[in-house]
């Protein structure tokens, strides 16, 4: 792919694993949860070291990196397929196709730049990776669990820090300044869409896997993972107040994407559930009795990768 890199740390692994701050002990009984301290600096140094030792260790050896001379190049790996380049591009900040083939996205400086200045806490860096310890939550916080699940499912883009400027390239607003003083990143319509296209999973891809005893085929899984409620006629306690067990549709919408379903837009009054309609000629008469489209657009199918290379 012609990109050469001779520090490992240009490939900005970002790796985001959740674990246990304890260990599960089973002495004849069920197994019982014991918490672990919290690390130390100098043990978060030695462990970050080792990680990455043995990640780069596993990229060549899968043949995913090659090391010749004191240089580390990317592989060539089934060039066939066309997210390949993009990612490889992708992951040396570079443009995959189109008249600026081969060159670096622009970033816009206006911030000055800072030096790197000693992470403090329980957070450690090394060679272009992080290790972060800091973020802890019971299973009775909630409210913090729900912000660390919104962190995690959070979107590739946040569509408010992205706009198009007067020239018709695609401005990209970072969240914080790099160190250097880039807070924009300015890119055509083309070199856009190639960024994007380099996060597409591979298919048949796990996106969500499980170590430990909470991998599937562990033994201590089924005493540890709960399992789904047992209905025995009893009422649970959200169900003998009337709430549901699970949310409904209309709040889930609310939540993740902020369309209230249940409150009139231009009132503000309640919203309540009068009939629920099921045949497709009854939808369709009052679909077109309202002077909306009964039927959905047609799907177009998807361009092929050669119309980007020839734009």
């Amino acid at each position: 792919m012609g990109a050469v890199v001779s520090d490992p740390a240009a490939y900005s692994v970002r790796v985001a694993p959740r674990v246990l701050d304890g260990v599960y002990r089973r002495t004849g009984g069920e197994p019982v949860f014991e918490q672990a301290r919290a690390p130390s600096r100098d043990e978060l140094d030695e462990l970050l070291e080792r990680i990455v030792e043995r990640l780069l260790r596993m990229l060549t050896h899968s043949g995913y990196l090659v090391e010749e001379e004191g240089m580390t190049y990317l592989a060539d790996l089934d060039p066939d397929n066309p997210l390949t380049p993009l990612q490889a591009a992708s992951c040396t900040y570079r443009i995959a196709f189109g008249p600026r083939a081969g060159q670096k996205v622009v970033g816009l400086r206006t911030v000055s730049g800072r030096e790197d200045k000693a992470t403090s806490g329980l957070c450690a860096e090394m060679h272009g990776f992080s290790l972060h310890a800091g973020v802890r939550c019971g299973t009775d916080q909630r409210k913090q669990l729900e912000r660390l699940c919104r962190y995690i499912t959070r979107p590739v883009i946040a569509n408010e820090r992205l706009k198009l400027d007067g020239s018709g390239d695609v401005v990209l607003q970072l969240k914080s300044a790099w160190r250097n003083g880039t807070t924009h990143i300015r890119m055509s319509p083309l070199e856009f869409m190639q960024r994007l296209a380099a996060l597409v999973p591979r298919p048949r891809l796990h996106l969500i896997r499980f170590h430990g005893v909470l991998a599937p085929n562990a033994k201590l899984r089924a005493a540890i993972v709960p399992g789904p409620a047992q209905n025995v006629g009893v009422p649970t306690c959200e169900q003998a107040h009337g709430a549901p067990a699970r949310m409904g549709w209309a709040r889930l919408l609310k939540r993740v994407f902020d369309i209230d379903l249940e409150h009139c837009p231009q009132c503000g009054g309640e919203f309540r559930i009068i009939a629920a309609i099921e045949e497709p000629a009854v939808i369709a008469k009052i679909l077109a009795h309202l002077g909306l489209p009964a039927r959905a657009p047609p799907r177009s199918p998807a361009r092929s990768l050669a119309l980007f290379q020839a734009a």
